[in-house]
């Protein structure tokens, strides 16, 4: 009879998590994530098909953590609410950015996050949405979309902030050239 474990996905999350962070994308693995539960490696592929999916996995629940919080975030002053969004974004991509920058992770997950970027970018805008709603805007989710896209472009270049607000200033005020 199979042992039972309580919790098992769980804990393959938990550990492949410590792995990761402590050991590297290259290090970490499926057998020695299996090793350090205590089970067998085929146990982990009943609730992972890879090792992609199994770090993807944790990754979606900060993700998850990281939009509960962007929605939290007030929008009477617009730009100190993009800040947040930048914030949010920017502890995300810090917490993560070992990984985006490891040449064999990145090469894994290329094609993931090529597809997964539209779903971003969709999922911020709809955050920001709000705080372009209420102008001149022909198309205000155009405008949540390149805000999105800004803000979400230069926390990845490490750009701070400060240097993005004049320019979300001018289109959150509603410059219309036309």
């Amino acid at each position: 009879m199979p042992k039972i474990i309580e919790n098992i996905k769980e804990q393959i999350i938990e550990e492949a998590k410590r792995q990761l962070f402590e050991n590297g994308y290259a290090k970490t693995t499926i057998r020695s994530v299996a090793k350090a539960c205590g089970i067998g490696v085929g146990t982990i592929y009943n609730y992972f098909p890879s090792k992609e999916m199994l770090i993807s996995a944790f990754m979606l629940d900060d993700w998850k953590g990281c939009i509960a919080r962007m929605k939290k975030l007030k929008t009477s002053d617009k730009l100190k609410f993009l800040e947040g969004i930048h914030d949010c974004l920017k502890d995300y991509a810090d917490k993560y950015s070992f990984l985006f920058k490891d040449k064999d992770a990145t090469s894994a997950y290329l094609a993931v996050f090529t597809e997964r970027h539209t779903q971003l970018v969709g999922v911020l805008a709809d955050i920001i949405m709000p705080v372009c709603t209420d102008g001149n805007y022909d198309d205000p989710r155009f405008v949540a979309e390149h805000i999105a896209e800004s803000v979400l472009y230069w926390v990845l270049k490490g750009i701070p902030f400060e240097k993005q607000a004049e320019i979300l200033r001018i289109l959150l005020n509603n410059i219309k050239t036309n």
